[in-house]
């Protein structure tokens, strides 16, 4: 299991979310205290962020170092302030190869998304399936061999079908067309999602045979007025909320936040 971080709100150093805080993605990538699969994350890190007055592609910066061994990204979180920030550390599903094009966030013009979960031995159950649901252009984009990416092209798939930019509808897409497989199949899956356009956070906390990894979200905490976090484990000690087991959670650009059961 890796764990993620999502943010949005007024435009903040990089550093005040992966470095400061006492339980901040760092720690968590060597000492997580909710992880029910894997000791540590030391398989890679991904940070995407938006410009805080262009409108412009998110940029990212990954690396598949651990993420305490990378020697650039304390520098660059020094440098780089955003009002939309999503944050990955992996644990590698076994058998899946650790190189960039594995590493997260995964993007696609406007879009960042990052997945926390997998779904069983998908290489050799749900690899075919998933991928003979999606149009040519959606296909050719998917570069690496991981679930989380082909989750993403799902619901990528959705969006490019529909014509829509309603990315809380093609997450639910995306989740139950992938539980129904895996139901049929007898598989678990499990899957804690954030995509953002830079506006918006759309995430889910979604199982389906196992249980959902940790999820929580704050809202105007006194450290981070004006914003909404979304983190695998609590950033520090607050009154963070637990995301409920099979939902979707949208985070608006007035940060209002609704939740809704995925069906």
């Amino acid at each position: 299991m890796c764990r993620l971080l999502g943010y949005l709100g007024a435009p903040i150093q990089l550093e005040h979310l992966l470095y400061k805080p006492e339980h901040s993605l760092i720690v968590q990538s060597y000492q997580p205290k909710e992880m029910t699969s894997g000791v540590v994350n030391a398989d890679g890190l991904g940070v995407g962020w938006y410009h805080p007055e262009r409108e412009v592609s998110p940029f990212t910066y990954k690396n598949t170092v651990p993420i305490w061994n990378d020697t650039n990204l304390p520098q660059l979180s020094r440098y780089v302030e955003s009002g939309c920030v999503l944050g990955y550390v992996r644990s590698a599903t076994p058998g899946q190869g650790l190189d960039l094009s594995n590493c997260q966030p995964f993007t696609d013009e406007r879009l960042l998304f990052i997945h926390n979960g997998l779904i069983e031995n998908f290489r050799k159950t749900l690899y075919r399936p998933i991928r003979d649901r999606l149009k040519d252009t959606i296909y050719q984009s998917v570069t690496g061999t991981t679930d989380s990416e082909h989750i993403f092209a799902l619901l990528l798939n959705h969006l490019q079908a529909s014509g829509e930019s309603d990315l809380k509808a093609a997450l639910h897409y995306a989740l139950t067309t992938i539980s129904e497989l895996a139901q049929a199949a007898d598989l678990s899956f499990s899957a804690n999602c954030i995509v953002s356009n830079g506006h918006n956070l759309v995430v889910s906390r979604h199982a389906v045979g196992t249980s959902a990894p940790s999820l929580y979200w704050l809202r105007d905490d006194p450290m981070f007025p004006n914003a909404v976090i979304i983190a695998s484990e609590p950033l520090f000690a607050s009154n963070w909320h637990s995301c409920p087991n099979h939902s979707i959670l949208s985070v608006g650009e007035d940060l209002d936040i609704h939740i809704d059961q995925i069906t």
